[in-house]
């Protein structure tokens, strides 16, 4: 009745991309950009397994780059259809995708000044962005819509970040009076987090998409998180040095503020400047305060019913320009500084590793997953010489890690999800290393569960 195509994030997580084809329709799932190896990057970014202009419409989960960020590329390439998705993704992707166009302009820069080989078609720039952008179509949770003839989308709370949604999607075949439904889990919160509500449980579906990025794992108990928080805070502060946060802008540093501000007024940490050097995550923080019909309970009591900011305190600074962020590098500790990206690969993070990274006074804290390659991996798997803009550094600086931190669902809560799900025919595995994968399939099966792991762009039919 229909194929599914596994084009992007099949036994890896970046770059999540998954066409489905219906009575010659094609509708894409997220069109995420891969992330990790420059050239490898590049390549997979700009080379589609499907001709861009043939998509009759998108369906985004969520903001995260590795999620939305190729769509600008898809635009380039000749897509000129409705991305659907809900509002607070709509409006997190107005910065989001501004600033990936910006940050590629920026690497070209880079390459040439370093001699290196470019090819333009590989990268998009803020038109492309902005010509994306002007395709988006916002959708509330829980209101069905029609994607194309025969084909009606659901989009529930998926409990990741801001907006994020797992997708159903019904097909009906008018011909043969033949119905099939479809549910994609973006990437799948966890229950408890702060901020957000849990996750909505589709009721039921004859196939399933699941992301699998922590099927190998559980993460440690929410309730560490003060606990491990507090020690590096203190650490550093007692030695004079500073706290590297490496932070995605979206939830992440979201996240880590809730924290630090709650410590704070609790006493279990002193007052030290605490600075987020991000635009973008400033710009992201305003777009938080615009939807409260994501938060949870206890925020939205925080937020609406008390006035209390939750993310804006007394020694709390965002800083905007450039020449902020650089005076941060010539001010003395004790400080904590929260910059993106996430993974150690662009950004304002790069400067303050490469200035603090060999000061023993000084720590870095992980807080989010990092991918194969990237330099956040190779400083949470304890390299200690590490190249930044090229030149080698000794790492000196000690490097935490809180898995807690994660807003991606852990192996227990995975399965406690799928087998909620009822009716399911089909489960495939995506969004996941496949050493992740394996183990996730392994304990699935042991709860009488079966499920599929595709290929990279290997095509199933249904």
């Amino acid at each position: 009745m229909l194929k599914i195509q596994f084009c992007g994030a099949a036994k890896e997580v970046t770059g999540s991309k998954h066409l489905i084809e219906f009575k010659g329709q094609k509708i894409l799932l997220d069109c995420g950009m891969f992330q990790g190896r420059r050239k490898e990057a590049a390549k997979k970014n700009s080379d589609f397994c499907f001709d861009p202009k043939e998509v009759d419409a998108v369906i985004l989960s969520h903001a995260h780059i590795d999620h939305s960020g190729n769509l600008p590329m898809l635009v380039k390439n000749g897509y000129d259809g409705p991305i659907y998705s809900t509002h607070a993704t709509r409006d997190l992707c107005n910065y989001m995708l501004m600033d990936s166009a910006y940050i590629q302009q920026r690497e070209i820069e880079w390459m040439r000044k370093k001699g290196k080989e470019i090819v333009e078609d590989q990268f998009y720039d803020e038109e492309d962005a902005t010509k994306a952008l002007g395709q988006f179509h916002g959708v509330g949770y829980e209101h069905s819509f029609v994607v194309a003839e025969g084909v009606v989308a659901c989009f529930y709370d998926a409990g990741h970040i801001l907006g994020s949604a797992l997708v159903h999607l019904m097909f009906y075949d008018k011909d043969t009076d033949e119905r099939m439904s479809v549910a994609f889990t973006g990437d799948l919160g966890r229950k408890g987090l702060p901020i957000l509500r849990d996750p909505q449980v589709i009721k039921e579906t004859d196939v399933l998409i699941s992301e699998s990025t922590y099927g190998d794992r559980l993460h440690d108990a929410l309730q560490e998180i003060d606990g491990e928080f507090t020690e590096a805070v203190n650490n550093v502060a007692h030695q004079g040095g500073k706290l590297i946060i490496p932070a995605f802008s979206l939830e992440r540093t979201q996240e880590v503020v809730y924290h630090l501000n709650r410590l704070t007024k609790n006493g279990k940490i002193p007052e030290i400047p605490i600075y987020v050097d991000s635009p973008l995550s400033g710009n992201v923080t305003e777009v938080f305060k615009g939807h409260p019909e994501c938060f949870d309970k206890e925020v939205y009591r925080e937020f609406i019913d008390q006035g209390d900011n939750p993310f804006g305190f007394g020694n709390l600074k965002y800083t905007r320009s450039v020449d902020e962020s650089k005076s941060l590098n010539e001010k003395p500790g004790p400080m904590i500084i929260i910059s993106a990206s996430g993974m150690c690969e662009h950004g304002r993070i790069l400067h303050h590793l490469k200035n603090n990274i060999e000061d023993h006074r000084s720590a870095v804290l992980i807080v989010g997953y990092q991918a194969a390659h990237t330099l956040g991996r190779k400083l949470q798997d304890g390299e200690k010489l590490v190249k930044i803009f090229g030149d080698p550094h000794k790492v000196k600086a000690k490097i935490h890690t809180i898995d807690a931190f994660s807003a991606h669902a852990d192996r227990s809560d995975l399965i406690d999800y799928i087998t909620k799900v009822k009716g399911v025919k089909k489960l495939f595995l995506v969004h996941g290393e496949e050493e992740s994968q394996i183990k996730l399939q392994e304990a699935l099966k042991e709860n009488d569960y079966e499920s599929y792991i595709p290929e990279p762009e290997e095509i199933v039919e249904l």
